[in-house]
């Protein structure tokens, strides 16, 4: 499944007319291609689609009004002159949405959210005042006889009952500014009433305007997990989803687990030879990435998928997948095996070292150990690396030590941020995992725009929990040209160089 997130084009009419058909059966007209075209011409970065396998399957269209010249309290057909959208405004402060569908087939992967997400950010990009949108209530039909609007919508707020359009919104910042009467007259289930949503851009800055569409600011959640035994397949999948639901509500844009966080799947090989049990181990593999591919997709997030075994052509890595939440997949084979993988497993090395390119700028995976050799990094930061991704795993605190230090070591000397996750807990029935020791963190370059120990965020030690943080693409670009030292362009390279060998 490959999905992206763009803007609509006019060659799109023909998928958008199918899917807003399925989407609103029997509720009003679709829009014509006119419209659309209108819409394409007076408003490019406002009319944004959702495509699945090369085919759009949701939509969000928008307009930009003045507050200060229209009443964004007036019915829908006023907002929109019939069809015309001659209230359109290029030097507006608020973008109107006046239409969000998804096809019925593809809501379970809550592209809704992707297209509020990229409202939102486009909104923050023009450093517009606020989004504002109606809202219908399609479940109030069902309630119309015993309670009103307002009571109603309190209710929703509560949570003591569930609107699949308003609950949704609410969950997405909006709040409810007003009650809107004879809103869409033909909207039954709504009995004609709508609610004024409203969403506030708290990065507003009314003397500023901008039209770059670049996301700088990344959050990252990072999974301190505990290891765990578990009865079957389904319960570890379970509780992946957990984080991944959990962390996801955050707004992440990352979501990392520790190396090797299956391991506990290894319970029922105990009694072979390790090597034998990682190779057991390494039959789920497959079956386990699909699984958090979905997720990724699912929760709209991109996830590190720690590290696991895989078997191929009779070797055994240590491999670490990059879910995009678009539906593609990348790979790192760790590197550098340390002695006791070696000769309990006998994992064997990768041989590629590249960045990634991600929707949130590009990254890098090492695995563990990988960390502690710098020529790796700092080839990664010659490819352009901004943030690099370690998961690891580490029974004592020595070994942790060697990680931790080893990876603020490279967010200074390549002016990048570094993240590494591990694991917590014992696993008895686990041989040569049986203890762990983790603090996770994220580290960034050592200079006035960052943190002064150039430590972003650490978790408690040894305790089961995420850590979030927020780290700043735009700071990185500064310190390149501007910092109190240039590491990455002080380099001797006539006395020195590292290459990449091929």
């Amino acid at each position: 499944m490959d999905i992206k997130v763009r803007n609509l084009s006019k060659k799109d009419y023909k998928d958008l007319k199918n899917s807003m058909t399925e989407a609103y059966q029997g509720l009003g007209d679709v829009w014509t291609k006119e419209n659309i075209v209108d819409l394409v011409d007076i408003f490019p970065d406002g009319q944004i689609a959702v495509e699945v396998d090369g085919k759009v399957v949701a939509c969000a269209l928008s307009i930009l009004l003045d507050s200060q010249k229209t009443n964004i309290y007036d019915k829908y057909y006023a907002i929109i002159d019939d069809g015309t959208f001659e209230k359109h405004d290029n030097e507006g402060d608020t973008l109107y949405g006046i239409e969000v569908f998804v096809h019925p087939e593809f809501r379970s992967l809550r592209l809704g959210r992707r297209l509020y997400d990229a409202r939102k950010e486009l909104c923050e990009a023009m450093n517009l005042q606020r989004i504002i949108a109606g809202g219908r209530i399609p479940n109030y039909h069902n309630y119309a006889d015993s309670m009103t609007p307002r009571t109603y919508i309190e209710k929703v707020k509560r949570k003591e009952i569930y609107d699949p359009t308003l609950t949704f919104q609410l969950s997405n910042d909006f709040h409810v500014k007003k009650i809107l009467k004879n809103y869409l007259p033909e909207d039954s289930e709504s009995m004609e009433v709508a609610t004024l949503l409203e969403w506030n851009n708290i990065y507003y800055e009314p003397l500023s305007k901008s039209f770059s569409a670049s996301k700088q600011t990344i959050r990252l959640g990072l999974v301190q997990w505990q290891m765990r035994s578990f009865k079957d397949l389904q319960e570890f999948y379970d509780q992946v989803e957990f984080f991944v639901d959990t962390v996801s509500d955050y707004n992440t844009d990352f979501i990392m687990f520790p190396e090797f966080f299956n391991t506990p799947l290894m319970s029922p090989y105990n009694e072979l030879p390790e090597r034998l049990a990682m190779e057991k181990l390494a039959e789920h593999t497959k079956e386990i990435i699909e699984r958090i591919q979905q997720f990724a997709v699912s929760y709209n997030v991109n996830i590190i998928a720690g590290s696991m075994p895989i078997m191929e052509r009779g070797k055994l890595y240590n491999i670490s997948y990059l879910c995009h939440r678009n539906g593609s997949l990348d790979s790192y084979k760790k590197i550098h095996i340390t002695p006791n993988e070696f000769k309990y497993y006998g994992l064997v090395g990768g041989s590629e070292v590249k960045v990634f390119d991600t929707d949130c700028g590009k990254v890098g995976l090492l695995i563990c150990y990988d960390v502690e050799f710098p020529e790796v990094s700092r080839i990664l930061a010659d490819q352009g690396m901004q943030i690099l991704f370690v998961p690891y795993m580490t029974d004592t605190q020595n070994g942790y030590i060697r990680v931790r230090s080893c990876a603020q070591a490279r967010a200074i000397e390549n002016e990048c941020y570094v993240a590494i996750a591990g694991s917590v807990g014992n696993l008895p029935r686990v041989n040569n995992m049986d203890i762990q020791y983790s603090q996770s963190a994220v580290f960034t370059p050592s200079d006035f725009a960052f943190p002064n120990n150039a430590i972003k965020a650490e978790a408690t030690p040894n305790t089961e929990m995420v850590l979030i943080a927020d780290v700043d693409l735009s700071a990185l670009k500064d310190l390149h040209e501007y910092g109190t030292v240039k590491i990455l362009q002080d380099r001797r390279k006539d006395l020195y160089s590292v290459n990449l060998l091929k």
